[in-house]
This record gives structure tokens, sequence and C-alpha cells, in this order.
């Protein structure tokens, strides 16, 4: 299974997880069988905010699941469009990431769950987790 994770700095499995999917500097590509990992520059850094293109952001690379710190709507509904589960994990590394969602340890993220926004009082739901 393929697992993509946002990461601020790509440093194989010990890269830490990201707060946030849209605005990460790289994804982490895993292969949960074998934990060979490798990097994806985030090719929609740029984009303008609630206006992230998931699958650009991933440079075409078709993952079977992606874990977050955080995501916005539009970035989550562009993943489960594309038939992408998206999983929270609050911190840590990309390895504890997997090894948490191969015990079954993660929540999966529905629309309610998605971080509202940034700022001027937006409530943002990183923390928080949905069913």
């Amino acid at each position: 299974m393929k697992i993509a994770i946002p990461v601020a700095e790509y440093r194989g499995l010990e890269s830490t997880v990201y707060g946030h999917f849209g605005s990460a500097a790289a994804f982490a590509l895993v292969d949960s069988a074998t934990m060979s990992v490798e990097a994806i520059d985030n090719r929609d850094e740029a984009h303008v905010h609630g206006a992230c293109s998931p699958m650009k952001a991933l440079a075409g690379a078709r993952p079977d699941v992606a874990i977050v710190g955080g995501i916005g709507t539009g970035a989550l509904l562009g993943l489960q469009a594309a038939g992408i589960k998206v999983y929270r994990c609050i911190g840590g590394t990309v390895a504890d990431a997997v090894r948490q969602f191969k015990a079954a340890e993660l929540t999966e993220i529905e629309e309610d769950g998605a971080c509202a926004g940034h700022g001027d009082g937006a409530a943002c739901h990183h923390s928080r987790t949905t069913k």
C-alpha cells in the first residue's frame, strides 16, 4: 500500500509529519509493505489558501492513503474523489505514522474534521478527530 505523508523537510522515515497538507514543502511516499520511501516535492505549495489541488501537489502520484496532521476541505474532498482515504496523525515521524496506521490507531478524516481556516478567528480542527 502506498501512503503519502506531508513533511516540512524530507528526511526519509525520520521526517516529521507536517501540520497541514496543502502547505507542506514535500511529501514522503511510503510503501507500507517494504517501508521504502521516496520524496515528492509539493507541486502546488504556492496555491491560494483554500484552493489546493491535491493531485497536482502529489505530482501525479496515486497513493492509496494520505496521513496528515491537518487538511482543508477542498484538498480532503479532492483526495476522497480520487479514492484516497485520509487519516489524521498529530506529530511524530513518518515511521510513527505508518506504524500507527498499520495498527489501526489512526482515525479517518471526514469533511467535518477538515481545517476550516486560519486567522481572523476561523476554527482549525487539527487536533479534532472524527469518524
